[in-house]
């Protein structure tokens, strides 16, 4: 598979997989999203453990769709078969999109990603990730209740799986993964995929910041007496989905795969001038992000109203903090390292430098397509304002990162087979 697939497509190619394996596949409704969106999961095998798979936790996030289908298939198939993936002793579900309705507004990525070199700027035109409030895996964490969370709560107290897969990708970088609690002998095949695929590890990485780190691209939750080591934003992440499963003793294994790598990433080499190029970071998003909140300024007037849009919710969102929140985030590190503290790697401060440029892109894209979307006689020209600072923003963060397309087919091979090592680990110490 050469590039990602729509929420309907998914939906159809698992109907087609029940039918060609009989008894070995079952398809369900387990919930509903907010929009009235069937929430729906895949189950394969018939095993004591559980192994749960959540795809799109992001609607940005694309390729998690992929590899539940590759995974699915793999297990239903039959084909070299270890204890994780014999159907008598591991059932499988797999819930094919967790955010329908971002998924929606998501719709257009599948097209401006397709073929062999996509660039930046069409990905970020399309792409939707909703407000932390309204994100099923995270919106717990800001005491919010959604029926898509409340679904995979429920799924998660009836199937106790000793391990749950949260399926996620990068704009740019390298791989990692982040465990709630330690698995064991995981990180050897995880590397060893990444090696196979010539995708790298990203050694560090803002969605970890100060997680443990026991080995390259290998994150482990802090225990609780540590939250205060977490990064902005995530004091309460207790009470995500992600840490639902330790309840029943099982682990959860976010998967994150970059859509472009850089071979920055995995350089482990102290980076030259760290607190230089940390201070450097902070004002890029924060002037990023005050220059689309400028042309959002502009247009405010005739835009749908933030009730109406969650295009327009989220650029309120971060026109009213976000950009600071990450900014300052990086504060204590940039002082440890004046202090003469451990030195910071090239490879961490790619991790931050794709973070500092993503915040903009992300809102511009967004804005550039409710202006384009406006009759306002004004949109036109606001239009080309921001068009010219984002195009202009995505050539900088190709060129400075070395930007190279990683395949979908790849990103899906590395994902599964990382799901796959992590499973096995998980079975072999749950069951």
């Amino acid at each position: 598979m050469d590039r990602y697939l729509t929420d309907a497509e998914v939906s159809a190619a698992a109907r087609r997989l029940v039918s060609r394996y009989p008894g070995a596949g079952r398809l369900r409704r387990v919930g509903t999203s907010r929009a009235g969106r069937p929430l729906e999961m895949l189950t394969v095998g018939h095993g004591p453990a559980h192994v749960l798979v959540i795809a799109r936790p992001h609607p940005d996030e694309p390729v998690g769709a992929v590899t539940a289908l590759a995974l699915a298939e793999r297990v239903a198939r039959g084909d070299g078969r270890t204890p994780a993936t014999d159907p008598a002793r591991v059932t499988w579900d797999v819930v094919l999109c967790l955010d329908p309705d971002g998924a929606a507004l998501s719709e257009g990525v599948e097209e401006a990603t397709a073929g062999p070199a996509p660039a930046l700027e069409r990905y970020f035109r399309t792409a939707f990730r909703p407000v932390a409030a309204e994100q099923p895996e995270w919106a717990p964490i800001e005491s919010s209740q959604l029926p898509e969370s409340q679904a995979l709560f429920d799924l998660i107290d009836e199937r106790r799986p000793v391990l749950q897969c949260s399926l996620h990708g990068i704009e740019a970088g390298g791989t990692f993964a982040q465990l709630t609690d330690d698995l064991p002998g995981f990180a050897a095949p995880f590397h060893t995929a990444a090696a196979d695929l010539s995708v790298p590890v990203q050694h560090g990485t803002f969605d970890a910041l100060y997680w443990e780190n026991p080995a390259p691209g290998v994150h482990v939750l802090p225990p609780p007496e540590s939250t205060g080591r977490l990064a902005a934003g995530s004091e309460h992440i207790g009470r995500s989905t992600w840490c639902a499963p330790q309840r029943y003793g099982g682990v959860t294994a976010i998967v994150e795969v970059p859509m472009w790598a850089s071979a920055l990433a995995d350089d482990p080499s102290p980076h030259p001038d760290a607190v230089r190029t940390l201070r450097g970071l902070s004002r890029l998003v924060r002037d990023g992000g005050e220059q689309v909140t400028a042309v959002l300024d502009k247009a405010r007037g005739f835009l749908p109203p933030p009730e109406e849009s969650a295009p327009r919710r989220v650029l309120e969102w971060m026109a009213g903090g976000l950009y600071d929140l990450v900014a300052d985030s990086w504060q204590p590190l940039a002082r440890q390292a004046a202090e003469g503290g451990e030195r910071l790697t090239t490879a961490q401060v790619c991790a931050l430098d794709v973070v500092a440029r993503r915040q903009p892109l992300r809102a511009a894209g967004l804005l550039l397509r409710l202006l384009s979307q406006s009759p306002a006689p004004a949109a036109s020209a606001l239009h080309d304002e921001l068009r010219a600072l984002f195009s202009g923003w995505c050539e900088d963060f190709t060129r400075a990162s070395a930007l190279r397309w990683v395949p979908v087919h790849t990103q899906a091979e590395l994902q599964t087979r990382a799901v796959l090592a992590a499973a096995g680990c998980a079975v072999r110490e749950g069951v």
